[in-house]
């Protein structure tokens, strides 16, 4: 018989459905949701020993250890896995970082007790010596061969100096110095460890040093200032005397150019009168050359002239010309004045030379005959 069914006269009872919330499913839900809280809580802890998830920072390299030994595994920046409670992570800057070292005592080489307030080493851990620099001096190996060693170089370097040198002489060679002194000892020992630059501020002294050192500095800068009076005082004569040099180079070129102009001018005045006299020459000369010539030609006609018809007409016309003339039966020759008659025959005879040697012949000329 079915038991859905009932007897005729027996009350009917419905069937109650089941009562919200209760039973496995809301168990199963609860569970689920537990579970997805605790993988939460474990990705997003921030405590590194219980995280999944965990982010490396940029300019860091995540290294990690498990059960206390490093491991090789290097991570770049960015979000990576580990597992909880078994490896821990740690972030280091591999990009350039400043290690300030405060308070740093020292005696220098008299015995007077200064002190280095702050000294900045500006390093960086290179990337590929991360593993081993770390697992030789761990994660704070700046405290070794930075801090630490900041301190013996200072105690070093001050008891060598005298506090005058520390303080003022060689002061400035000290970053120098620290420099090289940090990085000799890094690449031997710690080869990753880089040091860029050291930056040393002014120790504190003794109040009554200082004001010591403050004294000498100012009359220091009184000489300073003395010698830059006296440097300008020098500087302004020598620039006078080359002035005054200046003006008399120019006053001896101006000279020079005024000579050589005046020279020039002379030498001119020379050549015009050398070619003025030269030309005077020339025409006195051809003005000798013509009455010369003149003469010359004269010469030539007047000898031409000189014939025997001719002297015989000069001869008729001197004896036209003379007023004492006598004619009669007693007197044979003709009688003439006694000046006119020396004259003429003076003429006659240097005529008569004259016509022999031109002539060259033996024969006698026709002779005058005068008493």
């Amino acid at each position: 018989m079915d038991p859905q069914q009932q007897r005729p006269g027996a009350p009917h009872h419905r069937p109650q459905p089941p009562a919200p919330g209760g039973g496995g499913d809301s168990s199963a839900v609860l569970f689920v949701l537990f579970g997805f809280l605790a993988i939460l809580a474990l990705t997003m802890l921030p405590s590194t020993s219980l995280s999944i998830l965990h982010q490396v920072p940029e300019g860091h390299v995540g290294v990690y250890w498990r059960g206390g030994a490093l491991l090789k595994t290097i991570t770049d920046p960015g979000f990576h896995l580990k597992l909880p409670l078994v490896t821990q992570f740690e972030p280091v800057q591999v990009t350039l970082q400043t290690d300030q070292v405060r308070d740093i005592p020292c005696g220098t080489k008299g015995g007077v007790m200064i002190n280095f307030e702050k000294i900045e080493v500006v390093n960086r851990l290179r990337k590929e010596f991360v593993y081993e620099t770390l697992l030789n001096y761990g994660v704070q190996y700046d405290n070794t061969w930075i801090y630490d060693k900041i301190h013996h170089e200072i105690n070093q370097f001050c008891s060598s100096h005298s506090l005058q040198e520390v303080y003022i002489d060689v002061f400035d060679q000290i970053d120098e110095k620290m420099k090289e002194a940090l990085q000799g000892d890094c690449t031997r020992y710690a080869p990753g460890i880089e040091i860029i630059n050291v930056r040393v501020t002014k120790p504190a002294i003794p109040e009554s040093i200082r004001r010591n050192f403050e004294q000498m500095e100012e009359e220091r800068t009184k000489v300073l200032i003395a010698i830059e009076r006296q440097r300008v005082v020098e500087k302004e004569a020598e620039t006078k005397k080359k002035m005054a040099i200046s003006e008399a180079e120019k006053n001896a070129n101006v000279s020079k150019i005024l000579m050589e102009q005046k020279l020039t001018e002379k030498d001119s005045s020379r050549r015009q009168a050398e070619i003025e006299n030269q030309m005077y020459t020339a025409r006195e000369k051809s003005l000798a050359d013509a009455d010369f010539y003149k003469v010359m030609r004269e010469a030539e006609a007047n000898k031409l002239k000189l014939t025997p018809q001719f002297l015989e007409l000069k001869f008729i016309e001197a004896i036209a010309d003379n007023t004492k003339i006598f004619f009669g039966d007693k007197v044979p020759n003709m009688v003439l004045d006694q000046r006119l008659l020396g004259n003429f025959l003076q003429v006659s005879k240097e005529v008569s030379k004259e016509v022999n040697s031109e002539s060259g012949s033996g024969e006698d000329n026709p002779e005058v005959q005068f008493v």
